[in-house]
């Protein structure tokens, strides 16, 4: 039974030979991770992620909500095996398929088909399921003779679209996607839609970063809420939602009141 479990996991990241002033440090915590220094080592670091306890379970369809640098992309990456938690406990049961904002194994300078291949292997496909999914995931991307070209010619909504055509190829029990799929035209976000909803079917368990709301409460049965590498708060969609524009408001009006 596919199953993640994280206990108490936090994650720094060391930064060297940086100094802050006091009002630099505010400013930082107000926007992102919280800003900690190490006197023993003689740097500084950033909390992206500070003691997150979480269970996910087979038939979640889980939403992380939450400003730029909540560390929403922190958490996936924790969850996909990208990071090493400083502190606390992973536990992973079950097929992972990352997508993330850069699919693994993916290199510019090769063709659109070569990442096809080399992507596939990242995420576990064997030679032959690649060969045999490859007529579809082309289709799906819709990029035609571009496949034969070095994925540098593309643009950003190109690459999106041939990532997520490769990495929804597989059936995995456990998917991790970024809000990067919700890039490209009003087409291919149609495309993408009926991709993922199809790919549920198999899918056991999903996880979806976002810093919106809508995509969520199409494709989510809960959610958690981050601040500054913390659950704030989890439930159902809807009510973690409507928590996150409070929060959001509150936030808003604080700052307009200092700007005064």
């Amino acid at each position: 039974m596919p199953r993640i479990v994280l206990e108490n996991v936090s994650i720094d990241f060391p930064i060297y030979g940086s100094s802050m002033s006091f009002r630099t440090e505010l400013l930082q915590r107000a926007a992102g991770g919280f800003i900690r220094r190490d006197s023993k080592k003689q740097r500084v670091t950033i909390r992206g992620l500070d003691g997150i306890n979480l269970v996910i379970d087979e038939g979640d369809r889980l939403g992380i909500i939450g400003h730029n640098g909540a560390g929403k992309s922190t958490l996936l990456k924790v969850l996909a095996g990208v990071y090493e938690p400083t502190e606390g406990d992973i536990v992973t049961e079950g097929r992972l398929s990352p997508l993330l904002n850069i699919s693994p194994g993916w290199d510019v300078e090769d063709t659109g088909y070569e990442n096809i291949k080399n992507c596939g292997l990242f995420l576990g496909m064997s030679p032959d399921e690649i060969r045999n999914k490859t007529p579809e995931i082309a289709e799906v991307s819709g990029l035609g003779s571009y496949l034969d070209l070095p994925v540098r010619t593309y643009s950003a909504g190109m690459g999106v679209r041939l990532a997520f055509s490769i990495a929804t190829a597989i059936e995995p029990e456990i998917l991790l996607l970024d809000e990067a799929i919700a890039a490209g035209d009003a087409s291919f976000a149609k495309v993408a839609q009926a991709r993922v909803e199809r790919l549920l079917k198999h899918s056991r368990i999903l996880v979806i970063a976002s810093h919106g709301t809508e995509l969520l409460k199409t494709w989510c049965n809960r959610a958690i809420l981050l601040e500054r590498g913390r659950i704030v708060h989890q439930g159902p969609v809807e009510e973690t939602a409507d928590v996150y524009r409070e929060r959001t408001q509150a936030l808003h009006a604080q700052l307009s009141a200092a700007a005064e």
